[in-house]
C-alpha cells in the first residue's frame, strides 16, 4: 500500500494541502496559524515543510468556536 492509498483520516500527519481539505480551513489560514505558533504540539516540520499532526489538531479544533 502506497502513501497515496492511505485514507486521509488514518494518516498521522497531513500536509497543509491535505489538512485544508480535511478540516475545511483555507491553506493560507493554516500556514499562518502554523507560522505564528512554531512550537505548537500540532506542528511537525519535515525540513522546511509544515506537517499538521492530525489528531492533535483535531483536539485543538474541538475546543474552538471560531478560527
Amino acid at each position: 500500500m502506497s502513501n497515496a492509498d492511505v485514507p486521509i483520516w488514518e494518516k498521522y500527519t497531513l500536509t497543509i494541502e491535505e489538512a485544508s481539505k480535511y478540516f475545511r480551513i483555507g491553506e493560507n489560514k493554516l500556514r499562518k496559524l502554523a507560522e505564528e505558533n512554531p512550537t505548537a504540539g500540532w506542528i511537525f516540520l519535515n525540513g522546511n515543510r509544515i506537517q499538521i499532526k492530525r489528531k492533535q489538531f483535531e483536539k485543538i479544533i474541538d475546543t474552538l468556536d471560531a478560527i
